[in-house]
C-alpha cells in the first residue's frame, strides 16, 4: 500500500491508513486475522502501538524494528492475510476476489498478491490455444508420413483417449485422496504444473509409439494392400519395441509423486490398451478408409511426404 512521501512509520496517517485497511480485511469471510505494522500482537492497543512506534528506532525492542522492517519499505505497507484455507482452494479464491474489490484509503493504492491463483488463471487461460496448436501440428506431421487424412485424426483421438485416462487417474488418487495412506500424502488440488508437463510429456510419448505402430502397419499395407494383414503384422513386428519402451518409463518412476504416477498410468494404458488393442481395432474396422485423403491433398502429399519409396 503506498503512502506519501512524506509519511513515516511513526507518522499517524500512516499508521491509520494501515490500522482501517487491516481492520477491513478482517471483516472478509475466511480471514482468521492481518498481520501488520499495526496488527501484529493482538493484547496490543492502538495506543500502545502508537507508543512503541513512535519511539526512536535505536530504542524500540529488537521485535518491533524486525516488524518495521518487514512488514514497511519506500512509500510501501505490506499486510499478510491469514486464512485456514488451502491456497489452491475454491474458498481461497474467493477471498483473492473479496480482497481486490476493497477500496483502498484515500491516497492510496492497493495490490494483492496471489501468485498461486494468478499462476493457475495464466495456464488456464492458454491450455486450449497450446492444445490446438500441438494437436494441429500434429496432424500434418502425420499426414506427411501417411499421406491419409484419416490416421492421423484417428492417432490424435488415441493420445487424447490415454492423456484424459492419466488425468482421470490423477485427479482421483491425489486430489479426491485415494490411495493417500499407501502412497503417504495429504490430498489437495493438483498442482497447475502437474497435467502441462503431463499432457507435453505423455503427448510426445504417445506420439512415438503411434509413430511405431503405423509405419510398420504401412509399411505392411504397401507391400499386401491387405489392411487385416497389415495390422496383423505390423502390430506383432512392433509390439516388442512399444511395450518394451513402456515397461523402462514405468520402472523408472519420476520422484515427484503425482508426476511419476500420472505417466507410469498413461504409458502403461497407451502402450497396452490404446496401441495394442484400440488402435488395431479401429483400422481394421476402417479399412482401406485407413489411408484415403481427396486427391489434391494426395496429389501434394506425394510431393512432400516424408515416407520412403517401397523398396522393389
Amino acid at each position: 500500500m503506498p503512502r506519501p512521501g512524506a509519511a513515516t512509520t511513526s507518522s499517524k496517517p500512516f499508521r491509520g491508513r494501515v490500522s482501517d485497511l487491516a481492520q477491513r480485511i478482517k471483516q472478509v469471510p475466511g480471514v482468521e486475522g492481518v498481520e501488520s505494522l499495526v496488527t501484529f500482537d493482538g493484547s496490543l492497543s492502538r495506543q500502545d502501538y502508537q507508543t512503541l512506534l513512535t519511539q526512536p528506532a535505536a530504542t524500540q525492542p529488537a521485535r518491533v524494528q524486525t516488524i518495521v522492517r518487514g512488514t514497511t519499505g519506500s512509500e510501501i505497507a505490506v499486510l499478510s492475510v491469514v486464512t485456514k484455507h488451502g491456497q489452491e482452494s475454491d474458498a481461497a479464491r474467493s477471498i483473492v476476489h473479496s480482497l481486490r474489490a476493497i477500496t483502498p484509503p484515500a491516497g492510496s493504492s492497493m495490490l494483492v498478491a496471489a501468485f498461486s491463483i494468478d499462476f493457475t488463471d495464466f495456464i488456464l487461460a492458454r491450455i486450449p490455444l497450446a492444445v490446438a496448436y500441438v494437436m494441429v501440428v500434429t496432424y500434418l506431421v502425420l499426414f506427411l508420413l501417411t499421406g491419409s487424412v484419416v490416421l492421423p485424426l484417428k492417432a490424435v483421438i488415441m493420445n487424447i483417449l490415454s492423456i484424459g485416462a492419466s488425468f482421470g487417474a490423477l485427479v482421483w488418487i491425489f486430489q479426491q485422496g485415494h490411495l493417500s495412506s499407501l502412497l503417504n500424502f495429504t490430498a489437495a488440488p493438483l498442482d497447475p504444473s502437474v497435467p502441462v508437463l503431463l499432457f507435453c510429456i505423455v503427448f510426445g510419448l504417445s506420439m512415438d509409439y503411434e509413430v511405431l505402430l503405423i509405419s510398420r502397419i504401412q509399411e505392411e499395407y504397401r507391400r499386401t494392400r491387405d489392411t487385416t494383414q497389415a495390422v496383423a503384422d505390423g502390430l506383432e513386428r512392433s509390439g516388442r519395441l512399444i511395450t518394451g519402451a513402456a515397461a523402462i518409463m514405468v520402472a523408472d518412476v519420476v520422484l515427484i509423486k503425482s508426476i511419476g504416477l500420472g505417466l507410469a498410468i498413461a504409458v502403461a494404458l497407451d502402450a497396452t490398451l490404446v496401441r495394442a488393442l484400440i488402435v488395431p481395432a479401429v483400422m481394421r474396422l476402417l479399412g482401406r478408409a485407413n489411408w484415403w485423403a481427396p486427391r489434391r491433398l494426395a496429389r501434394l502429399h506425394r510431393r512432400i511426404s516424408m515416407d520412403e519409396p517401397l523398396a522393389a
